[in-house]
């Protein structure tokens, strides 16, 4: 057998879904029946059973059943509670003078992480059986999500390092974008339920191949130590450390949560670490040209629309779509107020030693700062989706459709991130300068 006869046998077996569903299994996961409409008519059939089984032994013992309903003779096993439904037929509470024995507690079930608000599709209903590390890995996921970056790259450019800060934006639009591309071009599906149980849906519209939180949960790792060795005072061990947890935990949580196979993690892991070798060298001349090039913000602009506007031709409508215009609306904003900022002469500089003044500082800034952001983006979303329905005369009544143009998908994303981003770097800290907190 040639090499590549057995890469190719070995990607093949890594793809395979039932080795996620292995993994979850080993990890406490496993599948629920889902044919709710079969459950009534079950419990009726368990109902009806008990029943007769209770009317068969009053007959055994020479006892007859009174009349439905009525009272019953005394020490009938009629006068007993009658079997909750779904409890599998037992009575409940006293029978024959005897407590009911407790069984083992079941163990409890989990819903769907999240609800996938444009398709609709909820996660499959599943019992756990070790819940720390189900907490663990759906805290693993969130680092691959849009609350996790709303929060993390504005936390470093106002309280950390402004500049390190920048240059992980950077990186992280450009993984993003490539690893987004790459799933639509190769257009390989997620792994198959059953046997694979899929505990969060919300990019199950998505190709699998590569896993952009497998991507994005080495790179951004990475890169922190990459920009912070050196320019901080700390043991390179730590650093090593932190990459090592980060990038297993969110990789790992990927298999957990059934949306990707193992070949999709080792590819996005592999995928970075390749697009950083080669982009991460001009990431210092792309922030430099971000900050003083007189014309940068035309280009910066007219650069990422013509990149969302691309992707969104590379196959039809999913989540992701709407995923790149919104990484690249924030990478575009973030990079027109650091050029704005840089410019008006204000300088966001929060690295001295830490002291409590300082901390207090840092908690009002995020307080501050997240509201601002939040309530640009709830404006933004209210005024940019009517106006690009009504521009490209698409109808309103029904957002989930209307977001599935590419005609309002992308203004809505694009513009409403875009403020966002603008905001995190220029308007935020300049309320900043103004009321002391710089």
């Amino acid at each position: 057998m040639s090499l590549r006869q057995r890469l190719a046998r070995l990607a093949s077996s890594l793809q395979e879904p039932q080795k996620v569903a292995r993994f979850q299994q080993l990890c406490g996961v496993e599948a629920l029946p889902s044919d709710s409409a079969a459950a009534p008519a079950d419990r009726r059939e368990d109902d009806e059973e008990a029943e007769a089984q209770l009317t068969r032994d009053s007959r055994r013992r020479g006892r007859q059943p009174g009349p439905p309903g009525g009272p019953q003779p005394p020490g009938s096993d009629l006068n007993q509670c009658p079997a909750k439904l779904g409890g599998g037929g037992a009575p409940n509470g006293v029978r024959n003078g005897l407590a009911a024995e407790l069984g083992p507690a079941p163990p409890r079930r989990a819903g769907a992480l999240r609800r996938n608000s444009l398709t609709g599709e909820e996660g499959q209903l599943a019992q756990v059986n070790n819940w720390p590390l189900y907490y663990l890995f759906t805290f693993g996921t969130e680092l691959g999500n849009e609350l996790f970056y709303v929060t993390f790259f504005p936390f470093w450019i106002w309280n950390l390092d402004p500049l390190v800060g920048r240059k992980l934006v950077v990186i992280w639009v450009m993984v993003m974008y490539l690893g987004q591309c790459t799933k639509d071009i190769i257009r390989w599906p997620r792994p198959a339920s059953p046997p694979v149980v899929k505990l969060e849906v919300f990019y199950n519209s998505e190709y699998s191949m590569p896993s952009t939180h497998a991507m994005s949960g080495t790179a951004i790792p990475i890169s922190m130590v990459l920009l912070t060795y050196g320019r901080w005072q700390y043991p390179l061990i730590y650093g090593l450390i932190l990459i090592l947890c980060w990038c297993s935990l969110v990789c790992l949580s990927r298999i957990y949560m059934g949306m990707h196979s193992i070949l999709d993690i080792i590819a996005g892991f592999l995928y970075t670490i390749l697009i950083l070798g080669v982009f991460y060298p001009f990431v210092d001349v792309i922030d430099n040209f971000n900050q003083t090039h007189k014309y940068a913000p035309l280009i910066i602009i007219g650069l990422h629309l013509a990149l969302g506007i691309f992707s969104f031709t590379l196959d039809t409508w999913s989540t992701s779509r709407g995923d790149t215009a919104e990484i690249l609306g924030s990478g575009a904003g973030i990079a027109c107020g650091s050029h704005a900022i840089y410019n008006m002469g204000i300088v966001l500089d929060p690295s001295p030693p830490i002291t409590v003044t300082l901390f207090g500082k840092a908690i009002l800034r995020i307080l501050i700062g997240m509201t601002f952001v939040l309530i640009i983006r709830v404006i933004m979303k209210k005024i940019t989706i009517p106006l690009a329905c009504k521009i490209s005369n698409i109808p309103y009544d029904d957002v989930r459709k209307a977001r599935q143009h590419m005609e309002v998908e992308l203004p809505y994303r694009y513009l409403t991130y875009g403020m966002v981003g603008f905001s995190i770097t220029f308007v935020v800290p300049c309320i900043f300068s103004f009321i002391g907190l710089s």
